[in-house]
């Protein structure tokens, strides 16, 4: 969150809400986590600091969150997401264990400049198919928990590319825009072989993408803003551009939103 301020050129005590998202829990249940975020920032009731978890889609819930927020004048707020799937993987079970890996981002959202913001954002979630990847509360089981696998790969598979697919293309139609107009896609990114998929079926050439699953592995909610980050960095990213960001988790939760960069790029992304 420090990097991200300093990218933004924000110091911590500007912050009005700050958002942690987590996929496990965070560090305590009670209380939320943000707190101690908070702590380390320096922030002693000048803001308001709350935990978010939507599985894999967390980071487009908190997103989508940071946005309204702004628009009603609640702003800058922050937004930092903390995977550590580290802590509930058994080495046993190589289907989650290489598989997952931890990864850590944060975003400042502030007030927009021209041509700047959300243009569109479409977030659901079905609760039918919440067993499909779990991770029990071992307050309920008392018992040590890892996370566990419900169904088998194909029908996790079949049911988050179709969660995404329907995410996508919703998000470009409420946008007004299509494919062609986007500049770069950046999906939830949980194995190489789902990444390849939606490339084909959504049509994303190879120059509008940007792969970092074989390298972190699946990183939760913190995928996509690790993804931006890179291109912030990276310098990749200018004015005008749209980057179309979609995600799915278990739950099942889903969504896609467009975001159209303004004249000096994001405000403030780092990894």
């Amino acid at each position: 969150m420090r990097r991200a301020l300093a990218s933004a050129g924000m110091q911590a005590s500007d912050l009005v809400r700050l958002i942690q998202v987590n996929c496990t829990g965070g560090d305590t249940l009670l209380p939320a986590t943000a707190n101690a975020v908070g702590d380390a920032l320096g922030l002693h009731g000048s803001c308001d600091c709350i935990d978010l978890n939507n599985a894999c889609t967390g980071f487009l819930s908190a997103l989508d969150l940071a946005a309204r927020s702004v628009a009603t004048g609640l702003h800058p707020v922050g937004v930092v997401v903390s995977e550590l799937w580290s802590r509930h993987l058994d080495p046993s079970d190589p289907r989650s264990y290489v598989v997952f890996g931890d990864a850590g981002a944060a975003v400042v959202l502030g007030r927009a400049r021209a041509n700047e913001g959300l243009r569109s954002s479409w977030l659901r979630n079905d609760g039918r198919l919440r067993g499909s990847v779990t991770l029990a509360h071992a307050g309920l089981t008392r018992e040590p928990e890892i996370v566990r696998f419900g169904v088998s790969n194909k029908q996790i598979t079949q049911e988050a590319t179709a969660a995404i697919l329907t995410s996508a293309r919703t998000a470009l139609t409420l946008a007004g825009v299509t494919m062609a107009d986007i500049t770069w896609v950046l999906p939830h990114q949980p194995n190489g072989r789902m990444f390849d998929m939606l490339a084909r079926e959504l049509g994303i050439p190879e120059h509008k993408q940007l792969r970092v699953v074989g390298e972190i592995g699946s990183v939760g909610a913190a995928s996509i803003p690790v993804s931006l980050d890179r291109l912030w960095r990276g310098g990749q990213l200018r004015g005008g551009d749209l980057v179309l960001m979609v995600a799915v988790g278990s739950g099942i939760s889903y969504g896609a939103m467009v975001y159209q960069l303004g004249a000096a790029g994001p405000g403030g992304a780092t990894a």
